[in-house]
């Protein structure tokens, strides 16, 4: 049996959702096979040290894994540094990871999903990482698919795909307007994604994930997606370090069933694409200041 790729958790300060993560991941077919690295930053204030330490009163009783470690940050990182530092880390040890934070309540199926995908295209270098978030697009998707870039809730990599990533938001976004890309960058012109560059490279946010998408986007990187959502987004508990209001429109239905992996061509998908936009296009009105907001939860350092 091939061996499991490890699991990278960051934590911080929210004792609910981090049990929920860690109970739905425990559910997870392969969890018992699985080495688990939980990453806990430290508390930024006295204020937040009750919860930090909620939170890592649960993460010391952790089981159903085959292994798990526990990296208590004696300072506050914030997730930015904690997630690329952590995760730089994971891939000095291991030729792979995979990425949760405390938020991500994922299907029976993920740690299978990422496991084969990761398999299945380990010596392809046009594929960057593996996805198990999908937006509740209206269209059908296939079982899975392609989209140039990166993501950031619930994804793997390899060593050599976390190897493209350039933190140097003034050059990303140079290259992305010398070369007249940022329309596509932006899902053509449905999603401000060059505008959280922009404001990541003006020091108005501090991103590491909008980074990890321009670095692979500019490389031709293929990121694999699942055409049913393997992940669900829980981050709207108000006592997050980015809370937000948002309606309901990011949210899934978990896959009961598992995604299976094969080889497919290694090209971006059309459709899906499309899919992708026209969700962005037809929910602009109502909610793309908000999904601003939920965005940089995952896209910039803790306060």
């Amino acid at each position: 049996m091939n061996p499991a790729a490890p699991v990278a958790l960051f934590v911080y300060k929210r004792p609910a959702l981090t049990r929920e993560t860690l109970d739905a991941l425990k559910q997870n077919e392969g969890a018992d096979r699985t080495d688990l690295t939980v990453f806990s930053d430290g508390w930024k204030s006295e204020r937040d040290r009750p919860s930090v330490e909620q939170v890592r009163n649960i993460i010391a009783g952790i089981t159903g894994f085959r292994s798990v470690t526990v990296v208590a940050r004696e300072q506050n990182l914030g997730l930015s540094r904690s997630v690329v530092t952590g995760v730089s880390a994971m891939l000095d040890r291991h030729d792979r990871v995979i990425v949760l934070e405390d938020d991500l309540v994922t299907s029976p199926y993920f740690l299978r999903y990422m496991n084969d995908g990761l398999r299945t295209y380990a010596h392809d270098p046009s594929v960057v990482s593996v996805h198990g978030y999908v937006y509740p697009v209206t269209r059908k998707l296939p079982e899975t698919f392609f989209l140039r870039g990166a993501d950031c809730w619930g994804w793997g990599t390899w060593r050599r795909g976390w190897e493209t990533l350039n933190l140097n938001a003034d050059v990303l976004l140079h290259t992305l307007e010398e070369s007249g890309q940022t329309r596509e960058f932006d899902f053509d012109g449905s999603f401000p994604y060059t505008r959280m560059l922009r404001n990541h490279a003006r020091g108005r946010i501090d991103s590491w994930a909008v980074c990890w998408y321009a670095s692979a986007f500019l490389r031709g990187g293929l990121t694999l997606y699942p055409g049913r959502p393997l992940v669900r987004h829980l981050g709207t508990e108000s006592a997050a370090t980015h809370a937000w209001s948002l309606s309901n429109r990011f949210d899934v239905t978990l896959s009961d069933t598992p995604i299976t992996v094969e080889r497919i061509p290694l090209k971006e998908h059309p459709d899906a694409k499309t899919a992708f936009k026209e969700f962005f296009r037809t929910s602009r009105g109502s909610w793309v200041k908000r999904g601003l907001r939920l965005f940089r939860r995952s896209f910039q350092q803790s306060p």
